[in-house]
């Protein structure tokens, strides 16, 4: 990794907080945000327009290839395109979830979007955020960082999420679908989801948002006065 760049890597749970946090010290510190859960939602979404179901694997992989799923910085925002379609807006469905995180165990799914997300790292800046980027997408990131917090908390975490959005959602429901998702995240195969030897594990279950950011960001420089730079 370029010794001129900074990667911070930010590995957990659904639910746990990675993406708020991680585009919050993003943007406090001016790296580039890298939601590399998007990019895997990008390509649930294709392989749902195929009809293929989850459960699909040869599916899966015989229509990999024909997604291509890119991501843009649009005023600072990382937007997420499927075969040149901003699919942004669709990313987060109970039904994209669940194939994203069944069609993201298949190792050619994976490595098809690793190279694009460690070229990133190699060129800038990035907090980067997924289920293994410390333990395998940039093993070398100078900051490693395990996030996550009780299934319960989790739940209702997403449960507020959705109904801010005006959708329908069962909190038990949620609940067992985390605890589904965690098993199969930590289960595969291929990169499965765990925390690396060198990674400073973070609680956030008690913790307030900009809590957990000050403590990402103290990790990166210590505890300074942040205010006095940006």
């Amino acid at each position: 990794m370029n010794d001129q760049v900074t990667a911070i890597a930010i590995d957990g749970p659904a639910g746990a907080g990675k993406s708020t946090i991680a585009k919050r010290v993003a943007k406090d510190l001016g790296y580039i945000y890298v939601d590399t859960g998007a990019m895997y939602r990008a390509m649930a979404i294709h392989f749902i327009r195929k009809g293929i179901s989850p459960e699909d694997t040869a599916g899966i992989e015989a229509n990999a290839e024909s997604a291509s799923v890119t991501i843009k910085y649009i005023n600072g925002e990382q937007r997420v395109y499927l075969n040149d379609e901003d699919v942004t807006a669709i990313l987060r469905t109970p039904e994209v979830s669940n194939m994203a995180s069944v069609s993201s165990a298949v190792p050619k799914v994976r490595l098809k979007l690793v190279e694009l997300q460690r070229e990133l790292a190699r060129t800038n800046n990035v907090v980067m955020d997924g289920r293994d980027i410390g333990s395998y997408v940039l093993p070398d990131a100078r900051i490693k960082i395990y996030m996550t917090a009780g299934i319960k908390e989790r739940a209702k975490r997403r449960y507020n999420e959705m109904l801010e959005k005006g959708q329908e959602c069962d909190l038990a429901q949620i609940e067992k679908e985390i605890e589904e998702r965690d098993y199969r995240d930590m289960h595969r195969d291929f990169a499965p989801l765990v925390q690396a030897p060198d990674a400073t594990l973070i609680d956030t279950s008690t913790m307030s948002i900009e809590e957990v950011a000050e403590t990402v960001k103290n990790l990166v420089y210590g505890p300074i006065n942040y205010g006095s730079w940006q």
